[in-house]
């Protein structure tokens, strides 16, 4: 594992963590934590029916979790974004990097797994465990259009949300702060790189084009 503290120069990890702090206190004011229980979430869920998830980022490459169908839907209403601060999975409290997280406004092209009924439960638990941990996310069920065949049909299924006034909402990145980022932050699942690459490489296997995410991959070293 790379050790952030040691490769980056100290201005700059300086800078990195200055730029994570304010951010945090500039949203602290304004950030109220509204817990979504895993009760709540279950109970939302309609008994004996086939849980449908949204995955737009790893999910999409990496699942865990036992689905019957998967189909390409747009949503909208939320964008994909690399705007989420992690100190954990792809940094560290020193230095910060990065994941993805689903934003309001405009739209956004990914993946739904349909899991059966009989697994539905256990796996909203293991997903929960997964994506979770530190309640940073808001659960949401949201509407997705999808083509089964010839007919169009539109299901509803659960996605991670974050709202722009968390604090783990990063708020507007320089070019420097990205270049940097690419560069050293390393956590205890990999690089944020590594991270944002194969996720840019699962949509492309898709068919599915993120300018955003490949202009900002052009800062990576």
């Amino acid at each position: 594992m790379i050790d952030g503290n040691r490769l980056l120069p100290k201005m700059m990890a300086w800078e990195l963590q200055s730029g994570y702090q304010s951010l945090c206190q500039g949203h602290a004011s304004q950030w109220v934590m509204v817990a979504v229980t895993l009760d709540a979430i279950k109970a939302q869920h309609p008994p004996g029916e086939d849980l449908w998830v949204f995955a737009y980022a790893s999910l999409i490459w990496r699942q865990e979790f036992t689905h019957t169908e998967q189909h390409l839907t747009h949503v909208h209403g939320w964008h994909r974004a690399l705007k989420m601060w992690s100190r954990v999975n792809r940094g560290t409290p020193e230095l910060p990097g990065l994941v993805f997280a689903l934003l309001p406004g405009g739209s956004c092209k990914g993946v739904v797994f349909r899991i059966p009924a009989k697994h539905a439960l256990t796996t909203l638990e293991r997903l929960w465990l997964r994506e979770m941990p530190n309640h940073v996310y808001t659960p949401k069920y949201l509407d997705c259009p999808i083509a089964q065949g010839t007919v169009q049909n539109t299901v509803r299924a659960l996605t991670f949300t974050l709202p722009k006034t968390s604090p783990s909402y990063t708020g507007q990145l320089s070019p420097g702060q990205y270049r940097a980022i690419f560069s050293k932050a390393c956590g205890r699942f990999g690089s944020t790189l590594d991270y944002a690459q194969q996720t840019l490489a699962s949509l492309q296997q898709l068919g599915i084009e993120d300018r955003a995410l490949q202009a900002l991959l052009k800062h990576a070293p």
